[in-house]
């Protein structure tokens, strides 16, 4: 990761979060639009922090990869979420790891579990720290102790296959040093979430992230050939294969384990040719419901854009600066073999046929225009427009948002997935409910929803959630509003999460969403792959008690 170090407390580098003006200037934005003074709290000091005495210490065979500093604990305890971000602004680390270990091989991992089940620690596995549902706190009641097992020691692409477009890669490594080794030669995992610069290969398989692709290849899963994973009771390898129909998959049940089974310590992935051919538009409709339809022919035309993002007019004014009330579809297609303009052609015809126009054109690029290395997210070349401002305000918006939560904002973004046809009572009833959670709890909020993803079948509707707070109790409107909203989703036929994984936030309704025969067989497997329940414990069913 560098020389540069990240916030303890919040998102990302330490240096990159807004300067003072721009936290003032959003202040006065905020005082504005709801009427109230917004004011700007100071960032913690970790030299002020009291952190609890560490509960054991590493056997001295371990102690060479163990850290019990200040900083490695603190920002060891969370991962990114709004609960997260507050309580270490406000300086809040009650329960921080004991030891934060950095093994370097597998042996290390083995070596590690073996000590923490042998004295009854909890063994959290830990990628980047980006989750965002309370996926690596672990307070660790009944233990012993909590070890923080952060693999971005074990960061290297082992081996790639080459004319199969295939790589083994370590579960350590960042997205960015992931694409950085893939590049010389002209591959590309093409994964890139949100989280992308501060998240691992690891901790995008185990919470089965959702990447770049708006359609087809949506999901990390899409990707993989097959794991390799250690566990308490032994390492298990599945057999590389294109694909396979003998029995259920062993990769499935490690893929969203969020670490309560095993440790994912490497990984065959399915590979691409790096995109050559690009092209891009913003296509702005009258209304939602028009783009919603737009949208949904597009998903089933078989054209398979690897960008199709639906903005309603507030997101679209909120991140793309779109001040006309339109709705927008941020639409993108890219391709390592052949030019995109045909398959552009065909999706702006099925935008015009329900009301869309893309008032600032098309813009492409091929490799005469110097892009044939593809390392754009998105897929966008720069030039301005809609588009780009959308997608500026999408990179930064982890930033933006560790800023409101000074301004004692309460802010919360939501995703789900449900069909076409469930989609238009889904979304009027979510609405209804958190708008109505707002103005009861916070007395006014905005709420503003895009489609992140898009399938044949359905579309992933993603909801942002902004309003103001009262200084101190932001945490308990935070729970009212994110229970409402929760609620809201599980009731009209929605999943709790589509790509945030389930972490400690969306147990409640993820055991009720969950099967109860195969809640039964996920415990099975916890007891039979770590009977002394250290891996994780909380996420996805309750601890098993430790020995």
């Amino acid at each position: 990761m560098g020389t540069r170090r990240r916030s303890f407390w919040g998102w990302g580098w330490e240096d990159a979060g807004l300067a003072a003006e721009q936290q003032q200037a959003l202040a006065a934005a905020l005082s504005a639009r709801f009427g109230r003074p917004v004011e700007v709290a100071a960032a913690p000091d970790l030299d002020a922090i009291s952190l609890r005495p560490p509960r054991l210490d590493p056997p001295p065979a371990l102690a060479p990869i163990c850290s019990q500093a200040r900083y490695d604990r603190a920002g060891h305890t969370y991962g990114k979420g709004y609960r997260d971000v507050v309580r270490g602004f406000r300086g809040e680390f009650p329960h921080p790891p004991d030891v934060v270990a950095f093994p370097g091989s597998e042996a290390d991992v083995t070596a590690l579990l073996d000590w923490c089940s042998s004295v009854g620690a909890a063994a959290v596995p830990y990628g980047g720290g980006s989750s965002v549902v309370g996926g690596v706190e672990c307070k660790g009641d009944g233990y012993a102790g909590v070890v923080s097992m952060d693999l971005g020691r074990m960061a290297s692409v082992l081996e790639i296959d080459r004319p199969s477009r295939a790589a083994r890669i370590q579960a350590g490594v960042y997205g960015p040093a992931l694409e950085d080794a893939l590049r010389p030669q002209g591959l590309t995992l093409r994964h890139f979430p949100q989280s992308f610069e501060f998240s691992t290969l690891g901790g995008w398989l185990a919470t089965r992230s959702g990447g770049h692709y708006a359609t087809n290849t949506t999901h990390i899963d899409d990707f993989v050939e097959c794991l390799r994973v250690v566990t308490p009771a032994g390492v298990g390898q599945s057999r590389r294969l294109p694909g396979s129909g003998a029995g259920p998959s062993p990769d499935r049940l490690f893929l969203g384990s969020e670490g309560t089974l095993g440790v994912i310590t490497e990984a065959w992935m399915r590979l691409q040719d790096r995109p050559r051919w690009r092209a891009s538009a913003g296509v702005r409709f009258a209304s939602f419901d028009a783009g919603v339809e737009a949208a949904r022919a597009v998903a089933q035309a078989g054209l398979y854009p690897a960008n199709c993002r639906l903005l309603d007019a507030g997101e679209a004014a909120a991140s793309a600066g779109v001040g006309d009330g339109s709705a927008l579809l941020v639409l993108g297609f890219e391709s390592a073999d052949h030019p995109v303009e045909a398959w552009m052609a065909r999706g702006l015809e099925c935008c015009a046929d329900h009301g869309g126009v893309a008032p600032e054109g098309v813009r492409s690029a091929g490799p005469a225009e110097g892009r044939a290395e593809g390392t754009d997210p998105d897929g966008e070349h720069g030039g301005g427009g809609a588009v780009d401002t959308w997608r500026s305000a999408f990179l930064r918006a982890p930033y933006g948002r560790d800023a409101l939560v000074a301004m004692a904002m309460v802010v919360e973004t939501f995703e789900t997935a449900t069909t076409w046809s469930a989609f238009p009572a889904l979304h009027a009833e979510v609405r209804r409910t958190v708008e109505r959670a707002l103005a009861e709890v916070c007395g006014a909020g905005t709420v503003t929803c895009r489609f992140t993803h898009l399938y044949p079948d359905g579309p992933a509707p993603y909801f942002t959630i902004v309003a103001p707070g009262r200084r101190g109790s932001e945490l308990s409107q935070w729970d009212e509003i994110k229970a409402a909203a929760s609620e809201a989703v599980l009731v009209h036929g929605g999943t709790i999460t589509h790509h945030h994984a389930v972490g400690r936030d969306h147990r409640p309704w993820y055991d009720r969403q969950r099967p109860p025969p195969f809640a039964d067989a996920l415990r099975a497997a916890k007891r039979a792959l770590d009977p002394a329940g250290v891996l994780n414990p909380g996420v996805l069913i309750d601890p098993l008690s430790p020995v």
